[in-house]
């Protein structure tokens, strides 16, 4: 870096989270400065040049933003797209946020990781529920045996999509799981690590006539339990009922809705001694969380800036895409050595 600020590239238009991220990091003008965006499908360039998120913006090829230079990018193409357009800008030595999920091939995502760590280039997925205030605080309580010993998580990523979200989801072999079932994946292994085994069950609902996979399920097996991620596109309220449940020996945690607003409630075992079958969960209050995206893209220019690590290194998003491949029904050997 040559400037205070972050010289910051956004490369695609075609993720959901795109204008979500670009409003983000234009609303810290003294920490990122936007050079330049990226898009070169003419389809999604006519879709979205007029959406207010890239208001001011000069639109330009990767080439003219390459040459104006840029300390990181923001990667927001199409799901398929990810892992290649980071690759292009990893041999160009620029560091990295990366929407999720990271594409379909574990080896391309292997490729990419291993040049990153190579170069010393920072990269960041985007998982948001990682930087959720509900979510950190049930992995303190984890951590300093607040809820003893985890023994299962449920997890769900529910949604009620328009009938053409589902139809579009047919481009992705195990459709809704691996559109936003990979959220709910990366929460399980934050808190329970490598399963033993995984069985996913991803199904069509077949509702108006759709035949993609609108409907995903997936068991994850560990010595102590069973935990389940669920992720469907045709729940009416399904963002309602997005949530994370954590059971341990000492005590349960339960975070629903996950976002909008966040909800917590806790349960430990000295509240229902004698009173097991009552409902004895206290609300949890927690600290405001700020815009969806605001705590992941701040620590980000930390990392950038190299005042800190990544909490979460190479090998850990390798792994962690190793489990969202398997819940998608890819043929995936979860054990195998291969470490970035």
């Amino acid at each position: 870096m040559t400037g205070s600020k972050i010289r910051l590239g956004h490369i695609g238009t075609a993720h959901d989270h795109s204008t979500g991220f670009m409003a983000c990091v234009r609303s810290f003008p003294e920490v990122f400065e936007v050079v330049g965006i990226v898009e070169p499908d003419s389809g999604y360039y006519a879709q979205n040049k007029d959406n207010p998120a890239y208001d001011g913006l000069e639109w330009m090829t990767e080439d003219e933003l390459f040459r104006r230079g840029v300390d990181a990018v923001q990667v927001e193409g199409f799901e398929l797209d990810l892992v290649k357009t980071a690759l292009r800008w990893a041999e160009r030595g620029v560091h990295l946020h990366i929407d999720k999920p990271a594409g379909d091939s574990l080896e391309d995502f292997g490729r990419l990781l291993r040049l990153a760590k190579q170069k010393n280039l920072v990269v960041q997925m985007g998982y948001m529920y990682r930087y959720n205030k509900a979510v950190q605080q049930c992995l303190q309580w984890i951590q300093d045996g607040t809820l003893g010993t985890i023994y299962q998580v449920d997890a769900i990523m529910d949604t009620e999509h328009r009938k053409d979200k589902r139809e579009w989801l047919g481009h992705f072999d195990a459709g809704i799981m691996f559109f936003l079932g990979c959220h709910i994946v990366d929460l399980v292994y934050l808190i329970q690590g490598m399963p033993n085994k995984i069985i996913p069950y991803n199904r069509s609902t077949g509702l108006d006539g759709v035949q993609t996979i609108d409907h995903g399920f997936a068991v994850f097996e560990y010595d102590r339990g069973i935990s389940t991620v669920r992720a469907t596109s045709t729940e009416i309220n399904g963002y309602g009922r997005r949530q994370l449940v954590v059971c341990g020996s000492k005590g349960t945690v339960e975070i629903k809705p996950l976002e909008n607003p966040t909800q917590m409630t806790v349960t430990l075992s000295q509240d229902t001694a004698g009173r097991e079958y009552s409902d004895r969960q206290q609300p949890v209050e927690l600290p405001p969380q700020g815009g969806r995206y605001d705590a992941m893209m701040l620590d980000f220019a930390q990392m950038v800036r190299g005042k800190k690590a990544n909490p979460y290194d190479y090998n850990d998003e390798y792994q962690l895409h190793k489990l969202i491949l398997a819940a998608c029904g890819q043929a995936i050997d979860i054990h195998a050595n291969d470490v970035i």
